[in-house]
Formats: structure tokens, sequence, C-alpha cells
């Protein structure tokens, strides 16, 4: 089964949530529910945080991504820097990971480093399912470990890593206790001027 759509929305919502990015989420919405590639469990909370990226203040957003992923190594997106560090063996690993993306036609935006989670997951969305899945279960030491720390912080983004461990074939734990008090639709079901987000 193929869960490309998913990887893609996931690689999403582990970019920076600027106007772009939140103008999206209701489509990612609607592709987790039609690819039906994760248990159900698990889409619930990407739809909790769907809805808190959709609904929150975009200023607050962005502040709380930036807090949570640029300003400690335990919680990076750049994957080499949970493996290599500052050592002299991120730049050649860096450059062969670059490599592999030109040569399955993936290129990075200008300033975008090839080890950026989202890139990663960019390009992993372009294979076969079989070799996705390797390639996930090749990194699932450090998704375990971003799960792990963004766990701690109690932070609803620790379901991305969750379902990208299940994605691996990897047991992940639930990322967050969730209190279901009203559907999502419900909850989305706001005046049109607020873009279906709760008036609540």
């Amino acid at each position: 089964m193929s869960a490309a759509g998913t990887l893609r929305v996931l690689a999403a919502l582990l970019s920076y949530p600027d106007a772009e990015v939140r103008g999206h989420l209701p489509e990612m919405l609607e592709i987790l529910r039609r690819e039906n590639a994760l248990p159900a469990g698990r889409r619930a909370e990407l739809e909790a945080l769907i809805a808190k990226l959709s609904c929150g203040d975009p200023l607050d957003v962005e502040a709380e991504y930036v807090q949570l992923f640029d300003r400690g190594r335990g919680t990076s997106l750049h994957l080499f820097e949970h493996v290599h560090g500052d050592s002299r063996d991120r730049g050649p690993a860096m450059i062969d990971l670059a490599q592999t993306y030109e040569q399955a036609g993936l290129l990075l935006a200008p300033g975008e480093l090839p080890d950026f989670l989202p890139a990663v997951l960019e390009f992993v969305s372009t294979q076969p399912p079989r070799e996705a899945k390797a390639f996930l279960g090749e990194t699932a030491h450090i998704l375990n470990a971003i799960f792990g720390a963004l766990r701690k912080r109690d932070s609803a983004y620790a379901s991305v890593l969750g379902a990208l461990l299940e994605l691996a074939g990897e047991k992940a734990q639930a990322a967050q206790a969730l209190v279901v008090e009203e559907s999502l639709d419900e909850t989305w079901a706001g005046p049109p001027v607020f873009d279906g987000c709760s008036a609540k």
C-alpha cells in the first residue's frame, strides 16, 4: 500500500508553519483520511495537530515551532545532527544524500540542507512502497530519539514522528493522551468568516 501522500503531509507538518503551509491544512486532512495509511488513533492525533495549527494564533504557532525545533539539539529536524553532530563526517554524508536526491530528480530549495527531515520525507515519498519503508527503517533510531524528546516536551508534533515510525514498521507509543470532547468535524464547523475554525 502506498503512503506517498501521507509522507508528503507529514513532511509539510514538520515544515515551518507559515501562511502557505497553513493554507494547505484542509487538503492535508483530506489526504490523511483518504489514504488511510495510519492507525485511527495516530490519525486522530495528527488531526488534532492540524486543528491546532489551523486555529492557533499564527505568531504563536510559528514561535512555538522555532522554540521547539531550532533551539535544541534533541529535537533538531536535521538528522545528521543526531548522528555526526559537528564532526567532519557530516559534510560527506550531506553530499552523498544530496546526490541520492539528484539521481531521483529531486532538487532542494536554495539553502535547504539534505538532512532536513521534511526534505528526506519528500524524497521517501517518491520511492516505491517497499523502498520507502526500508529507507524510513534505516532512520528509525533517529526518529525514535526525536519522538522521545518531543514527548518529554508534551508536544503535539510527537504524533508526526510516531506516524513515521509506524510507516517504518516500528512500534511507537501514543504521542499524547487525547481528550476528545467532540468530533473534529464539529470543532471545525465554525462561522464561514473563520475559514472553518471553531469560534469556541
